[in-house]
């Protein structure tokens, strides 16, 4: 090896050696007081251009100066500011970037043009008029960008698929302190919905004629096809439903849509349970057949058994032209309680034909009926008794909240009306009316309100003959806690002298809950509850107070409380708890 070379492996070496040096520099980031700066935009920018830049060994050397006020400037230009200066020092060791913004560039003029349909259509008109810089503003590039983003997006959501900008230009005249603006959009044809395409099995033809919400021929809307998709899958059907637009296959301006269904299973089974301090352990048991035809009728069948009662159900529906809202419902349910609190032996058959609507996306839904019962009850001391009632009814109810689970505001209103009469298809003559109130309401996301009311009342001109079913108790988790569930009601003594309930005429109750968050997922309460159910009201209100708590699950809020039941004839302890949302 001659003098003054180096052969390939010493090379390497070297390189190799130089490298590491680097890397193993002390690598700062940049730390730094801006001034001359007071929007927050403009800060924000600055700081996502300087983000990059490191000091080595935490020294600032020209290159890096050179880098920082080059990365200022740049932040700036897309808020007009062309002209700023920067300047770079250090005080108490901090440096300083010290910018002087200069004049920034105004908008001289803005030129925009429509090629297409959209030219003649007066919304698209009206959105791509609504540009939002005007001559003598101050040049905001983000504005401008936005602006093209949201026109496209809107032309897509109306069917102008065949959008594209022709040409978009800003000619920044920086000696002049102006930007010229020029916006030309090529709309294209605006399309059309065109038929409907089921993918697939198409026993659900009927059910989607019904839930479709535009017509072949109408100017094509996303949020009309959004709307269909909502419909889709709020119909209980389907596992999954999709529809699209199919642009590629549009016949002239009409695009047709393609709905993709993946149905549920011919047979759906689950079994289910729970517990509260009212009824205790409880299992539920259901089956369902969401399709019993290409009609879109449904059948659910249901057991229910817990310590006080056990039921069996069968609910036939049958949609209407609402799908969703609108549909009859015929039923058949076998009920058996044996109620040692409320001294209730009865059992019950019944069989209805209800009638449901709502308007779409009201919270408000009403119901007509007609329901024979066949109740065979001994109530208290009473003898047995069987009696058979038709009674025509009706129902409405208002609900709303914010969620389904854990509901930081809510409301929820039903009034519901029965009766039946000796002379149509009745035993006895009774009129009863139910009114409930649920008013949930979160002050700044932590003071949570929770008030609730139950008012009732039955006209009859037989009370004794009235099943045990229609009479009205109280007491328990839902209505006044410190008491045992239905343990409150008018009471008559038995021969050996112990009190025994009868039931009431008449139902008042009233409650307020304050709860506090104390910690993730619980929440702190305090309650006072105050009612009766009872054949005059002249007699002494029930009332519960007491504290508890909540905690908050994936399946809903588990309330547990320790409530103080007093009255005119006792005064006692208990603890209550319960699962599921309030409303």
């Amino acid at each position: 090896m001659s003098v003054g070379t180096f052969s390939p492996f010493c090379r390497a070496s070297l390189a190799l050696t130089c490298l590491l040096f680097i890397l193993c520099q002390p690598v700062w980031a940049l730390d730094y007081e801006l001034k001359g700066i007071e929007r927050s935009e403009l800060e924000d920018n600055i700081e996502l251009h300087l983000a990059s830049v490191k000091l080595v060994d935490n020294a600032l050397d020209e290159p890096t100066e050179d880098r920082i006020m080059r990365s200022v400037k740049t932040a700036l230009q897309p808020f007009g500011f062309y002209n700023s200066e920067v300047a770079l020092y250090f005080e108490e060791e901090e440096l300083v970037i010290d910018v002087s913004l200069g004049a920034p560039l105004k908008v001289s003029n803005v030129t925009r043009e429509i090629i297409g349909d959209g030219r003649t259509d007066e919304a698209f008109r009206q959105r791509y008029n609504a540009f939002p810089l005007k001559q003598g503003d101050v040049l905001h590039q983000p504005t401008y960008e936005k602006f093209k983003s949201e026109m496209f997006n809107y032309a897509l959501s109306n069917g102008y698929f065949d959008f594209y900008w022709q040409a978009t230009r800003l000619d920044l005249v920086r000696e002049e302190n102006e930007a010229n603006i020029l916006l030309i959009a090529q709309s294209g044809r605006q399309y059309e919905f065109g038929e409907v395409e089921l993918v697939g099995d198409d026993r659900a033809k009927a059910i989607i004629g019904r839930l479709k919400n535009f017509v072949a021929g109408e100017k094509y809307s996303s949020a009309k096809l959004t709307e269909f998709n909502r419909r889709l899958n709020e119909t209980g059907y389907f596992a999954r439903a999709i529809a699209r637009p199919i642009v590629k296959r549009a016949e002239g301006a009409r695009v047709p849509v393609e709905v993709t269904l993946t149905h549920l299973p011919r047979d759906i089974f689950n079994v289910g349970g729970g517990a509260n301090s009212d009824k205790g352990p409880r299992v539920r048991a259901r089956w369902e057949r969401p399709w019993v035809n290409t009609r879109g009728h449904s059948v659910t069948g249901q057991v229910f058994f817990s310590k006080l009662e056990q039921a069996a159900s069968l609910d036939y529906r049958i949609p209407l032209e609402d799908v969703n809202n609108d549909y009859a419902s015929f039923q058949t349910s076998y009920e058996f309680e044996d109620n040692s609190i409320s001294d209730t032996k009865s059992e019950t058959l019944t069989i209805s034909g209800h009638r449901f609507w709502k308007e779409a996306e009201s919270p408000w839904q009403r119901s007509l009926s007609l329901t024979f019962e066949r109740e065979m009850f001994t109530q208290g001391i009473s003898d047995p008794q069987t009696i058979n009632l038709l009674m025509p009814g009706y129902s409405i109810g208002y609900t709303k909240s914010d969620q389904e689970l854990t509901i930081g505001q809510g409301q929820q209103y039903i009034v519901a009306v029965q009766g039946g009469h000796e002379s149509a298809g009745s035993d006895i003559s009774l009129f009863k009316i139910t009114a409930n109130a649920k008013v949930i309401t979160t002050i700044n996301d932590t003071h949570r309100i929770y008030l609730r009311a139950d008012a009732g009342a039955i006209r009859t001109d037989d009370f004794n003959r009235v099943p045990s079913s229609l009479r009205f108790f109280t007491g328990g988790d839902q209505s006044i806690r410190g008491f045992r569930y239905q343990e409150i009601s008018p009471q008559v003594l038995d021969d050996e002298g112990n009190p025994v309930l009868t039931g009431g005429r008449y139902l008042a109750t009233a409650s307020v809950e304050y709860a506090y968050p104390v910690a993730d997922n619980w929440r702190a309460a305090v309650f006072a509850d105050v009612g009766t159910a009872t054949n005059d009201f002249s007699d002494g209100l029930s009332r519960g107070l007491g504290i508890g708590a909540h905690w908050l699950t994936l399946i809903g809020p588990v309330r547990f409380y320790i409530a103080q039941g007093k009255n005119d004839f006792e005064t006692q302890w208990r603890f209550h708890f319960s699962l599921g949302p309030e409303l």
